[in-house]
């Protein structure tokens, strides 16, 4: 059995929770990673629990927006620092590297993946620290809202390793080539007044109104008509990498389906006085 294979095992025969799952209403889901003794790092029962928990919401018709947050005192730590050692020490056997590789892309790379991918929304509530692949999981999400204890953490460098799982893409677009490099290479630690300053995250509260917070915003959400939720998530995801010309083109196929739905009828008619929105 590979090294890769026994980190799976190893998650999926975890007996805790390291991931929970509470469902204030219908329309929103809290999902906390769960293991605070170690700062939410990403250990293999971590990574299975959360890859299985948001496959699950995604299915839910329902379900609107997801808070992603840590319990305790951090968001999330990272790479499992045991974990890594496993993982050099494996590289000598016969599958090499691409162990390694298995885990970054099936594991770390299924988190972002969904994130990015389904029609919820995601908000990540930062409640601590956030380093390495955790920070990833934030900046994936579709906003970021920061406890005013948050703290983001560029640890790549420091460990020799690169920006990772999307990270590299997040900076770039929020703070320029060199921006993102002067991040990566500082290694410094960003408070979340500087944080927000930066753009990486949209707010920042006080940390008894982390998740009252969240709430507020899946308020906001839920007030979204569901279409144009499922339909702008991708439209803006998408052309962030595309040219003004293509990113016009989208938007005039994406608006004219708009046009044809119930909810759009109404809210014309009832600017106009002809009816309540």
């Amino acid at each position: 059995m590979s090294t890769y294979e026994d980190m799976v095992r190893s998650g999926i025969e975890a007996e805790h929770a390291a991931v929970l799952v509470e469902r204030p209403a219908a329309d929103r889901a809290i999902v906390t990673m769960n293991e605070p003794e170690h700062m939410n790092a990403l250990s293999a029962a971590v990574c299975v629990q959360l890859d299985r928990v948001l496959a699950e919401l995604a299915d839910d018709r329902e379900l609107r927006t997801i808070v992603l947050t840590g319990t305790g005192a951090g968001f999330s730590a990272g790479g499992d620092l045991e974990m890594m050692e496993t993982a050099t020490a494996g590289i000598a056997q016969p599958a090499g590297s691409t162990d390694v590789w298995r885990w970054i892309r099936n594991r770390f790379g299924a988190v972002v993946r969904q994130i990015a991918r389904t029609d919820k929304a995601f908000v990540a509530a930062v409640n601590g620290p956030a380093a390495g692949v955790g920070l990833a999981f934030a900046l994936t999400c579709d906003l970021a809202i920061a406890s005013e204890r948050a703290v983001l953490v560029p640890a790549f460098g420091r460990l020799g390793l690169l920006p990772e799982v999307g990270t590299s893409w997040a900076l770039t677009r929020r703070l320029g080539y060199q921006g993102a490099f002067a991040f990566f290479a500082s290694g410094r630690h960003v408070d979340a007044a500087e944080a927000r300053r930066l753009g990486l995250v949209q707010e920042v509260v006080p940390h008894d109104r982390l998740l009252p917070a969240a709430n507020e915003w899946a308020d906001r959400i839920e007030a979204l008509a569901p279409h144009a939720l499922e339909m702008a998530k991708p439209l803006l995801r998408a052309t962030a990498d595309a040219s003004w010309d293509t990113a016009l083109t989208m938007e005039e196929f994406a608006e004219p389906n708009c046009f044809t739905t119930e909810r759009f009828g109404a809210a014309v008619a009832a600017m106009r006085g002809h009816g309540e929105a």
